[in-house]
């Protein structure tokens, strides 16, 4: 269990990049068949990944849990960067295709999850929030998301936005999730940038090909900072902090908020005439 303990803007700023690096930035998520959990303490957000050739139980260190189930007390977003994929929630199993999200609610079913061809083995990206009510577990297929067309090619922002688990999507507690594609031309995301105080947001870059980066930034808007980030690796974003990226060719990216609230539109919008 990696453990990453919340960062403030003055201390941050005062980070080299090894140091933005080591506080922000989560590596080798997917690497093999054994979950990697990243603790995030801003909002207690677990991040973690998994690329099961066998059935393989879900789990989190006890230090975390107790002796109980992952989810007595969480809920969990599923998102498949690979192959077929499927998720055992006590009796239930839900087949969790490429680009699919499956929430899972409070539980204190056993939780398994597995691919449905070891040989192109799903790669499932893992978060979990705390949660205080119960709500059902439901899997969103990616026709089914809700979908929304943002910025434009004169601004190199043009991009496809999928929202899953949301108020009108998958019901949660306070786990909102879903994913972005950049078009081919265009390299920044969420940009105008902005941040929201009531809520922290992690970010997995994906669809990155082995010769491009995409550089993240992130800071207050007067003081900003970059982090490069490959294929896979996740970025964490704490409440303070803006959070845009632009890469060396297009490339998409999950997103999980949690917080106060739920509001998708609630954020401090950043003049560019702001960033510094």
């Amino acid at each position: 269990m990696d453990i990453r303990y919340s960062k403030s803007a003055e201390e941050s700023e005062r980070f080299g990049t090894q140091g933005i690096r080591d506080a922000f930035l989560v590596q080798d998520l997917l690497r093999d068949a054994t979950v990697r959990w990243t603790y995030v303490q801003d909002d207690r957000m677990l991040i973690g990944g998994c690329t099961p050739v066998s059935r393989v139980p879900l789990s989190a260190d006890a230090s975390l849990i107790g002796e109980g189930n992952l989810l007595e007390r969480r809920e969990l977003g599923v998102f498949n960067l690979g192959g077929p994929g499927v998720v055992e929630v006590g009796s239930q199993q839900f087949a969790v295709e490429p680009t699919d999200m499956l929430y899972v609610g409070r539980t204190g079913e056993p939780l398994f999850i597995s691919s449905a061809d070891p040989k192109n083995p799903a790669r499932l990206y893992l978060v979990s929030t705390p949660a205080h009510r119960d709500c059902p577990t439901r899997l969103v297929r990616a026709a089914d998301a809700e979908t929304l067309e943002l910025g434009s090619p004169e601004t190199c922002n043009r991009r496809t936005l999928r929202k899953f688990i949301f108020p009108g999507g998958a019901e949660s507690c306070q786990l909102v999730m879903g994913f972005t594609t950049l078009h081919q031309g265009s390299a920044w995301n969420t940009m105008p940038c902005h941040t929201h105080l009531r809520r922290m947001e992690t970010y997995l870059y994906f669809n990155i090909a082995d010769d491009a980066a995409v550089f993240h930034f992130m800071g207050r808007p007067d003081n900003t900072r970059h982090i490069v980030v490959r294929n896979e690796e996740a970025i964490i974003s704490p409440p303070w902090s803006i959070h845009c990226g632009a890469g060396t060719a297009a490339y998409s990216f999950v997103w999980a908020m949690a917080g106060e609230n739920q509001e998708f539109t609630d954020m401090d919008h950043v003049a560019m005439s702001e960033l510094a």
